[in-house]
């Protein structure tokens, strides 16, 4: 990794490249450190230290934030209404037929569903940022802090309305930040910025382990943390980049005096081919129940037994409830995402066909049955990744966003893979013409 970017550095061309990149995730930090208009600072800074991060209801948002939900910054709902549209549009293409004509007209149609998730990521915006203005408000948003009353001083309308304008303003504005570095810089804007806010809590949060730790003033669970964090990185590596290749071959035409196809290909379906939406998914699910206790107040026998199973972590219905959420997810988002009959007749209409299986239906069949076969292990070992932030809760007495998490891992070993494989194309591609010329 480190060569391909030293490498790239001597290129000019991906030099100015990653220079703007390294620019925009240096101003998208900034502005994750400047609060909204309205909000006591000082008061937020002293919730901070004194709840010490136990608003677990949510650590998923405030980490695809970098942490500035909780500061309630311009920055502060981060990229989770892009990533939510996301996934929201993604599951529509399934529904409405309407976009699913335009997901089949190419890059026009893409440009329109891209248009809707647009807007409908200020509509999540709009709605995202009046839930947490409302929740600073009434000082749901930090536990055990003795200000959580006074972060919003002021309760009028005009600065409610000022505090959701800027924040859905920061959203867009990360919105277009991340397109400009898809546009001209590096990789994939939304991944670059979902990596640069979850690797900015590593380093507070090891340090706060550290603190914590008993053992040679912490510094044995510090090690601990470290190498159980080395251990998860091989471990997704390993288990991303594995796939089974299905063997795809063409027969030959002849067009007039000319041959075409004979040629052989694959069809890779990866071990994990959901990614990291089905952690998401179950996260956000499992936030549902303690939300609605959190704003009714409720304190009836429903509500407590909420409490005592599915708001701290540690609990064995939630880890069971939340393994096997995930494992559901991760067989309905592959199956809604890829469509084995839909291969089988493009493979079918181009002449291609799997070495010993008849083209058409029983084609889409046996790639339905190994994408089964496979989505198996690769469920399993996102359920297993992701109750790794639970065992270290038990073991560590770890807060709530244990920096090593199954989320954070993946995504960040992800968007890095991903990335180094953009830049090695790329110079790649200018090795071979600097050989042409």
């Amino acid at each position: 990794m480190l060569t391909a970017f030293a490498r790239a550095f001597q290129t000019p061309d991906l030099r100015k490249k990653l220079l703007f990149t390294l620019g925009i995730m240096v101003l998208f930090r900034v502005g994750a450190h400047i609060p909204v208009p309205g909000v006591s600072y000082q008061n937020v800074q002293q919730c901070m230290d004194e709840a010490q991060n136990q608003s677990g209801l949510f650590g998923l948002v405030n980490m695809f934030s970098g942490g500035a939900l909780l500061q309630i910054t311009i920055f502060a709902l981060g990229i989770m209404p892009y990533i939510t549209a996301s996934i929201i549009l993604q599951l529509l293409v399934v529904v409405i037929p309407r976009l699913e004509a335009l997901k089949k007209e190419g890059q026009a149609g893409q440009a329109k569903i891209t248009q809707y998730t647009r807007y409908l990521t200020v509509a999540l915006a709009v709605l995202q940022a009046t839930g947490l203005v409302a929740t600073a408000r009434s000082g749901s948003l930090f536990q055990n802090c003795s200000v959580a009353n006074e972060i919003v001083p002021n309760s009028s309308i005009f600065t409610t309305i000022t505090m959701v304008l800027t924040m859905t303003a920061g959203t867009a504005l990360i919105m277009w930040l991340g397109e400009l570095i898809t546009d001209r810089g590096i990789g994939n804007g939304m991944s670059i910025l979902m990596f640069v806010s979850i690797a900015a809590g590593f380093p507070g949060a090891l340090w706060s382990i550290k603190k914590q730790g008993k053992l040679a003033d912490g510094w044995i669970e510090f090690g601990a943390v470290i190498l159980c964090g080395l251990a998860m990185v091989a471990l997704v590596v390993f288990v991303e980049q594995a796939q089974r290749r299905i063997p795809v071959q063409y027969a030959k035409r002849m067009i007039g005096r000319r041959s075409y196809g004979g040629t052989s290909t694959y069809i890779p379906l990866k071990v994990n081919q959901a990614g990291v939406i089905p952690v998401i998914f179950a996260s956000s699910l499992l936030y549902i129940p303690a939300l609605i206790v959190q704003f009714s107040g409720s304190q009836a026998g429903w509500a407590e037994w909420i409490q005592a199973h599915f708001v701290k972590g540690d609990h064995p219905l939630y880890i069971v409830t939340y393994f096997v959420l995930i494992v559901f997810f991760a067989f309905f988002y592959v199956a809604i995402s890829f469509n084995p009959e839909e291969v089988a007749d493009n493979m079918k209409k181009y002449g291609g066909f799997i070495p010993g299986i008849r083209a058409g239906r029983p084609t889409a069949e046996y790639l339905s049955y190994v994408l089964n076969r496979i989505t198996w292990p690769g469920s399993l070992y996102l359920g297993l990744i992701a109750l790794v932030p639970t065992v270290a809760l038990i073991l560590f007495n770890a807060q709530q966003d244990f920096p090593f998490g199954g989320t954070s891992i993946l995504i960040i070993v992800g968007v890095g893979l991903e990335t180094v494989k953009q830049i090695e194309s790329q110079l790649q591609q200018r090795h071979y013409e600097g050989f042409l010329r």
